[in-house]
């Protein structure tokens, strides 16, 4: 089993084998005076969120805004349910193209997840002259250049704050406060569910099956937890934060990505031993022109301050050229943060358009620059090996890694009986080494 460590104070490990938001400078469709009729496309746990933020806090929206919001319709799948979460009087439609299109619509809010029906709707929208706010980090990930240049093109904003981290304001700053920063790094605990599982394991003992378990009944993993455990839902952030923060056109494919399920109690007690937390790190970089993306759980030395976001909590920390380093932290998961952000994203726009002032202008993000492949990633590495304890054996492992340029900064082996026939663990900490 073979794991990294990063420059600075992380430790990568390699186990065996806020939202982008993007606009046009030009003014606003909507008008100053009357209300701004939003549609909402999705009613699950976060558009019923939005739907009573929208109903609940109406007159306290209305005064930050300058003008009171109206929900003008909800695109559900069928229009029969009940739906005590929704207000009574709003209209219900199974057929998006009634609100994407619809003249007494000025902002659509997509929270249907998944790349289809969502991504049509967003395009129909932006076509359409419509603002859209999103919480889909997958559409984003995949096409948020594309959309950005459509949301232009028509004069309109695409705001996507919710899409990364929830509920920590992360795309705002990056594009708006940092934007005179050449930011070089981006280092992240961007995955909820896989980060209270690690701190289950880490703290409490849990196996990966128990923490796995305990996550779901808790409401913090799916049924299926494939793209949280796998590492794609981190990628799919990183892609959107470092499409961001390099100014070119990274997708979750060139994001490359391990997920936890091959880590086991002796990991946690070897890194506690060692002085390090695991976390599942999502970590960029731009070098020599080039991008190189990874997620993969990773030894962070324990006084990292990614190492001290535990739960669902996720944390994001950038590096640019003026500022140094910079991190945001904060709810990474639930119905609650994410409707934070939307809402966010809405007044945004509304205030903007009610001041007369323009919609953002977003940094141009189309260039497609090379993705470094992760054999060049110069890091430290954590390796865990099963070996007989017999003279020789241990000149041979640093022997074999010696030849291949790796020097060793720590070396653990575990004693076991000498009658017991069995192999003893050795674990290593190298000094940076290629892959």
């Amino acid at each position: 089993m073979g794991r990294r460590q990063e420059p600075r104070t992380a430790v990568l490990l390699h186990c065996g084998r806020r939202s982008m938001a993007g606009g046009a400078a030009r003014e606003s469709p909507m008008s100053t005076h009357e209300a701004v009729g939003v549609a909402l496309l999705g009613a699950g746990t976060v558009g019923t969120g939005v739907a009573q933020t929208l109903s609940g806090k109406a007159d306290e929206l209305a005064r930050y805004a300058g003008r009171p919001l109206r929900l003008a319709g909800v695109l559900v799948r069928d229009t029969a349910r009940q739906r005590p979460g929704l207000p009574q009087d709003v209209r219900l439609t199974n057929d998006p193209t009634t609100l994407t299109g619809a003249a007494d619509v000025d902002i659509v809010i997509e929270v249907m997840g998944g790349e289809q029906p969502a991504l049509g709707c967003i395009e129909a929208a932006l076509r359409s002259g419509k603002h859209v706010v999103t919480a889909n980090k997958q559409v984003m990930a995949l096409h948020g250049p594309e959309l950005l240049a459509l949301a232009a093109e028509h004069g309109v904003t695409l705001a996507f704050e919710a899409s990364v981290g929830g509920g920590i304001p992360i795309i705002g700053p990056l594009v708006r406060d940092l934007a005179g920063n050449r930011v070089t790094a981006v280092n992240a605990v961007i995955n909820g569910t896989t980060n209270y599982m690690l701190t289950r394991m880490a703290q409490h003992g849990a196996s990966y099956a128990d923490a796995l378990a305990e996550a779901q009944r808790s409401g913090y993993a799916e049924p299926d937890p494939s793209d949280d455990v796998d590492g794609r839902d981190a990628a799919y952030k990183l892609a959107i934060l470092s499409t961001l923060a390099f100014r070119c056109t990274v997708r979750e494919p060139d994001v490359y990505r391990e997920g936890i399920r091959e880590l086991d109690a002796a990991d946690f007690e070897y890194a506690r031993e060692l002085g390090y937390v695991i976390k599942l790190l999502a970590a960029s970089r731009m070098q020599d022109g080039a991008v190189q993306a990874r997620v993969h759980p990773a030894f962070l030395h324990e006084q990292h301050p990614l190492a001290k976001v535990d739960g669902v909590y996720n944390a994001v920390e950038l590096e640019g050229d003026l500022v140094g380093w910079a991190m945001f932290q904060g709810p990474g998961a639930g119905a609650a943060p994410t409707t934070s952000a939307i809402i966010g994203d809405v007044l945004s726009i509304v205030r903007a358009s009610t001041s007369g002032g323009a919609a953002p202008a977003y940094p141009d993000v189309q260039e497609r620059l090379p993705i470094l492949p992760v054999a060049e990633l110069e890091t430290k590495y954590y390796l865990r090996l099963r070996a007989y304890d017999k003279p020789g054996v241990m000149a041979q492992i640093t022997g074999a890694l010696g030849e291949m340029g790796v020097s060793l900064a720590s070396i653990i082996q575990k004693e076991v009986p000498e009658d017991a026939g069995t192999p003893a663990e050795v674990v290593i900490i190298t000094h940076k080494a290629l892959e």
